[in-house]
């Protein structure tokens, strides 16, 4: 049996498209031109793709985007997309758990839970940490986004994602606040109809909805679970 993140991604690329969470595109890379003051020398990594929403959008604003998955659905529409857009995007299928470039980028983007943090244990995410570190070069940046623990303390997940679902609606969500783990059953209709995944996934306190943009010379840091218990956030070392 595939991993839920995998099964999920199969067959959803045009139902994932028109998920409410996919319609700021424009707003998104706006921002990410402004981190990087629209220097187009900067070679971009775009960190689980998808569909090449944010890659595609760079693309057309003229900046040089390579972009990976693991899921050869999404890539396939990714490229689709682009070539209809009249765009050069290089979609690469790698697993953002053990990937490496001989090339060095100015900037690598995870927005939307590209990649981070879909994976069952903090051991996977934070090698797709190390590895975003890793792939830039000194005084690369890493913008990124992630789920909010703290939100469960005020809201009700559920009814936020099913409020405004295309494809993918949660039947089951629960959450450990001691381990700040979610774990949900989510019934998808996709690209070839109904389906279901199991989520056990982490959230990380700390993380509003905004993109974050921390700076990069060596080394990249992200607050994760160890701050929750008391520990300072982990240092991620290229």
């Amino acid at each position: 049996m595939k991993p839920w993140y995998e099964e999920l991604f199969t067959g959803y690329a045009a139902t994932y498209d028109r998920e409410v969470f996919t319609q700021g595109t424009q707003s998104e890379v706006d921002f990410i031109e402004g981190e990087i003051a629209g220097d187009k020398g900067c070679a971009i990594l775009d960190l689980g793709c998808g569909t090449g929403r944010h890659s595609i959008e760079l693309a057309r604003r003229g900046y040089r985007v390579t972009g990976i998955d693991l899921s050869a659905d999404q890539l396939a529409a990714a490229r689709a997309k682009a070539g209809a857009a009249g765009v050069r995007v290089e979609f690469l299928r790698r697993d953002a758990r053990g990937f490496r470039f001989k090339r060095r980028f100015g900037l690598a983007i995870m927005l939307c839970e590209g990649a981070f943090p879909l994976m069952e244990t903090d051991e996977m995410n934070f090698r797709i940490l190390r590895n975003a570190a890793r792939a830039l070069a000194p005084r690369g940046r890493l913008i990124m986004t992630t789920t909010n623990a703290l939100f469960p303390l005020f809201h009700s997940v559920k009814d936020l994602v099913n409020a405004d679902a295309a494809g993918a609606r949660y039947d089951e969500l629960s959450f450990d606040f001691l381990s700040f783990r979610e774990r949900a059953v989510i019934q998808v209709t996709d690209d070839a109809g109904p389906t279901s995944a199991t989520t056990p996934r982490p959230s990380w306190p700390g993380c509003c909805g905004r993109p974050a943009s921390p700076r990069s010379g060596s080394s990249a840091a992200c607050p994760g679970n160890s701050a929750a218990a008391g520990r300072s956030p982990p240092t991620i070392s290229r």
